[in-house]
C-alpha cells in the first residue's frame, strides 16, 4: 500500500523525498555558552536524517545572545558562527534530508538575564524550569526596528550555511508572538497600533537575504490558553498579513504564551491538526501539522484527509531516531534502509 506519507512533496527549490519533518526542539546543550552547536548536535541532527526523516528543523536558533532561553541555547549572530551550522546541514545531507533552521527571540521568555525585553512590560505569569520570574522592558521603537535587522542577518548566515529554508519563530510565547498577541503588547506605537507590522518587518527582511526559491516557514500558535488569550480568528488574520508579507508554509502549533487558564491545550493524538486545516483551507497556503502524530495511522491519516501537507514528530524522534523508517514500515509501504542497517531493520 503506498502511502501519502512516504510520497515526496516539493515546494518551490525544496524538494523533500517525504513528507515527514522533525520539528525544531531545543537540546538545551551548548557547552561554551556562545550559542555554537557542538558534537551532541551534529550527531542529533545527522542521527534523524540516518533514519529516514524528510525535513529536519534544527532547534530554536536566536538572534542575539540576551535572545535565547537559556544560556545553553543555540545562537548565530556571529559570522563566525556559521561553519558549525554548515557542519550541521552537511551532516543532514550526507544522510539524505533537507535541512531548515528556526530563528528566533525568546523576548520575555529569556530566562539568563536579568531583565529581557518584550513587546511590553508584561511578564511571564509563573516561574520556569530555568528560574524565577522575569519582570521584561518594552522594546523602544528604534530598538525594535533594530531587532527586525538582527533577525534579517541571522537569516543571512543560515543562507551561507546552506539551509535549504528557514522557518521564523512566531509561536510559543517567544518575541514575535509577543508582538502579535493582544494580551501581552500594550504598547501605542506604531508595533502596538498594528499588532501584526513588527512580525510582516520580520518576514520582508528575511525575505529580502534569502534566494527567490526558498521558501520561507512560519512557525505560529493558532490560539493562546491563558485567559483572555487570541483565538483562531486572530491568528489566521495575522496568518493573511504574514503571508501578504511572503510566508510560503505555515508551521501550525498553539499555546505556549503563558500559564493555560481555564482552558487546556489537549492531550491526545492530533489535538492540533484541526488548526492546521483552518489554515490551510482559508488562507490556502501548505501547512505542517503537529501534536501527538507519534503514531504512524494519526501521521497518515492527518494527510489522507488533506489536513496538512508536511507532519511534524517531535517527541517520537526524541524517543526513536529512526522514527521516520519505522513509521513507514508500519504503514506496510516499501521503505529505503541504510545498507549498513539493513539486517537489523527487516
Amino acid at each position: 500500500m503506498k502511502t501519502i506519507l512516504n510520497t515526496p512533496y516539493s515546494f518551490k527549490n525544496l524538494e523533500l523525498k517525504n513528507r515527514i519533518v522533525m520539528p525544531p526542539m531545543c537540546q538545551y546543550s551548548v557547552t561554551k555558552e556562545d550559542g555554537t552547536p557542538t558534537d551532541w548536535h551534529y550527531v542529533h541532527y545527522a542521527s534523524r536524517a540516518v533514519g529516514g526523516t524528510g525535513l529536519i528543523i534544527v532547534e530554536m536558533t536566536n538572534v542575539e545572545p540576551n535572545g535565547r532561553i537559556s544560556a545553553n541555547c543555540l545562537g548565530l549572530w556571529d559570522d563566525a558562527q556559521i561553519p558549525a551550522y554548515k557542519r550541521l546541514v552537511d551532516g543532514i545531507h550526507d544522510n539524505g534530508s533537507k535541512a531548515a533552521i528556526q530563528i528566533a527571540h525568546a523576548g520575555r521568555k529569556a530566562t539568563h538575564i536579568e531583565t529581557p525585553v518584550s513587546a511590553s512590560e508584561t511578564p511571564v505569569e509563573e516561574p520556569t524550569k530555568f528560574g524565577p520570574v522575569r519582570h521584561p522592558r518594552a522594546l523602544s521603537t528604534e530598538e525594535a526596528e533594530e531587532m527586525i535587522i538582527k533577525y534579517q542577518e541571522t537569516a543571512r548566515r543560515a543562507v551561507e550555511a546552506g539551509f535549504d529554508t528557514i522557518e521564523i519563530h512566531g509561536a510559543h510565547g517567544y518575541l514575535i508572538h509577543q508582538f502579535h498577541s493582544p494580551g501581552i503588547n500594550k504598547r501605542d506605537d506604531k508595533y502596538g497600533q498594528d499588532l501584526a507590522l513588527f512580525g510582516v518587518e520580520v518576514i520582508k527582511a528575511v525575505k529580502a537575504v534569502i534566494p527567490d526559491d526558498m521558501p520561507l516557514l512560519f512557525r505560529i500558535s493558532a490560539r493562546e490558553y491563558m485567559d483572555g488569550g487570541y483565538g483562531i480568528d486572530h491568528a489566521l488574520e495575522m496568518g493573511r498579513r504574514y503571508k501578504e508579507a511572503g510566508v510560503d508554509i505555515f508551521d501550525i502549533s498553539t499555546g505556549g504564551e503563558a500559564p493555560p487558564g481555564q482552558d487546556k491545550p489537549g492531550n491526545y493524538p492530533g489535538y492540533q491538526v484541526s488548526f492546521a486545516r483552518r489554515f490551510k483551507e482559508e488562507l490556502d497556503v501548505p501547512v505542517i501539522a503537529v501534536g501527538i502524530l507519534d503514531e504512524p495511522a494519526v501521521a497518515e491519516m492527518t494527510l489522507q484527509d488533506n489536513s496538512a501537507d508536511l507532519v511534524a514528530v517531535g517527541r517520537g524522534m526524541l524517543n526513536d531516531p529512526y522514527w521516520a523508517i519505522h513509521a513507514v514500515k508500519a504503514l506496510r509501504d516499501d521503505v529505503e534502509v541504510p545498507k549498513q542497517y539493513e539486517r537489523g531493520i527487516r
